[in-house]
């Protein structure tokens, strides 16, 4: 366990995506199985445990510490489970060291599978007795289910295979033929046994994606455009038998949409956009936020799939049947497109239209016009590529819509997780109504630097005038210039507006807060 719990600490404080790979590739090396097994479906969100409530662990800290010290702990650390593994009183006459004999990773995992909600208090002091801090974090983080060190689950597996020398595009075709605690996958990676073999299963394929446009144009008789739609990019896997939908980082996400799973029954494998019909847009998409109803949901019931109806408009065919197409130039696997989608349900179903546009300087006068709730820019696919796992230079490029800003007035803020959990860096901001109200319109942790977080964390701290839990009231002097993707009807916020991606643009020392943006004027800019 202590192998594991340093790694978790280093992929916590360390920044550098390179050295985050060098700790899981050495983790991956050198920990026996199953341990190394188990620390993978963990990082790559496969560890499917009977999740401990946050509540249990909050009840047993208080039970063990002094209530209010644990309160102002926790309120000052900002994370349950490293607030309770640092104040964590050991048993009298306890040792402070790890007993690797009977707590090893795969004997944790053991315990919290089989634990039951009503013994897993006791189960998991006499676990954390016999832990030092960082081992206790650990334990409490798988206990939980909220993993959270900064890693992607690709990038657990790119690890995995970096300390195997992989590909680790190799490593996702197989992934999801496999099960914790990956016992064929390390024997292949070591050279004891071939690559697992995934046939007849349908599995995940890497998605190919776009570079960011910075070129000033490209020859339009080399390049296909068409819309970047504002949804989820899916991947739909069907074998004739079953069929599986996965999310752009290869997440298997065929519960939360179990409408689109039903409604395909080819063997084929496609590439396309998530998105729900907007109710009063003659079913089009509608904007970011009626989708976000859907996503997370591990159930999905009759009146949510009603309610928000989803679709999936395609971009690209990877396989017809057994035939692979990806090798095929775009152009080619574009007329197979075409002559697939009329055979699919057209409610579940539809083809993303090509733009017409005679030279590059007509298509940017397309895309500036261009502020429907689904559209976030324009794709560019050159019309002789192959379909490659990743970006590939001058293949697809993505040329996403400027972002649209507005002054907003700081209101509240919270502590961050993980390197940021000291730091009060994340922010709800507002804009005011015609009476003089500030209504909150969206909340941002992101966009600003380490010096500029240090200057915002001190005014939090000097300006807070009210206290509600972790969250800080602050006077309301502060101009921030958001800036957001685009902004949709909402009623779930006050102000009835919510924001896609707000980011902070600019901090506004320079302008009073009573020139801020109004609710009235954001709203002139819904899409």
């Amino acid at each position: 366990m202590r192998a594991f719990s340093q790694l978790l600490d280093g992929l916590v404080y360390t920044r550098s995506r390179n050295g985050k790979l060098d700790l899981i590739a050495h983790y991956m090396r050198t920990a026996p199985d199953p341990d190394r097994g188990w620390a993978l479906a963990a990082l790559t969100g496969n560890l499917d445990l009977n999740a401990v409530k946050a509540s249990t662990i909050g009840a047993m800290a208080r039970a063990r510490t002094d209530p209010v010290l644990f309160e102002m702990s926790r309120d000052y650390v900002g994370d349950l489970a490293e607030t309770v593994a640092l104040l964590w009183p050991r048993a009298e006459g306890q040792a402070e060291e790890v007993d690797d004999a009977t707590l090893t990773l795969s004997a944790i995992v053991d315990r919290l599978h089989a634990v039951s909600r009503a013994s897993a208090p006791a189960v998991l002091a006499g676990m954390m007795d016999h832990l030092d801090a960082s081992g206790r974090f650990a334990l409490l983080k798988l206990a939980t289910g909220g993993l959270r060190v900064g890693i992607s689950a690709r990038l657990a597996k790119t690890g995995f295979a970096q300390a195997f020398d992989l590909d680790v595009d190799e490593v996702e075709e197989c992934w999801h033929a496999l099960a914790p605690p990956y016992t064929d996958l390390f024997r292949w990676a070591e050279g004891k046994a071939d690559r697992p073999d995934p046939a007849g299963t349908p599995f995940f394929r890497p998605f190919m994606l776009a570079h960011p446009l910075e070129a000033e144009s490209v020859d339009l008789d080399h390049y296909a455009a068409e819309w970047k739609w504002d949804g989820i990019r899916v991947q739909i896997v069907g074998t004739g038998r079953e069929t599986r939908l996965y999310s752009r980082a290869g997440d298997d996400i065929t519960a939360t949409f179990p409408d689109i799973a039903q409604a395909f029954r080819h063997h084929a494998v496609l590439d396309g956009e998530l998105l729900v019909k907007g109710e009063f847009q003659g079913g089009e998409a509608a904007s970011f936020n009626a989708l976000q109803q859907r996503l997370g949901r591990k159930a999905v019931t009759a009146r949510m799939m009603s309610d928000y109806p989803a679709f999936v408009r395609l971009y690209d065919i990877l396989l017809d049947g057994e035939n692979d197409l990806r090798a095929l130039p775009w152009a080619q696997r574009r007329a197979a497109l075409e002559t697939t989608v009329p055979a699919l349900d057209p409610d579940r179903f539809d083809i993303s239209a090509l733009i017409e546009a005679p030279d590059f300087e007509t298509l940017a006068g397309i895309r500036a016009g261009a502020r429907d709730a689904s559209i976030e820019g324009v794709m560019l696919k050159r019309r002789d590529s192959p379909y490659v796992a990743g970006r590939k230079a001058a293949l697809w490029y993505k040329w996403k819509r400027d972002p649209l800003t507005a002054d907003c007035v700081m209101m509240y803020a919270q502590r961050g997780h993980g390197k940021r959990s000291s730091f009060y860096s994340d922010y709800t901001f507002g804009c005011w109504t015609q009476d003089g109200e500030l209504l909150p319109v969206g909340k941002a942790y992101s966009g600003f630097s380490d010096e500029e977080l240090k200057w915002l964390d001190r005014f939090v701290r000097t300006n807070t005038v009210n206290r509600f839990g972790p969250v800080r009231e602050v006077e309301k002097s502060l101009v921030l210039e958001v800036a957001f993707d685009s902004i949709h009807d909402s009623k779930r916020h006050k102000s009835g507006l919510a924001m896609r991606f707000p980011r902070i643009a600019r901090i506004r020392r320079d302008k009073p807060a009573n020139e801020a943006d109004t609710v009235a004027g954001l709203r002139r800019l819904v899409s």
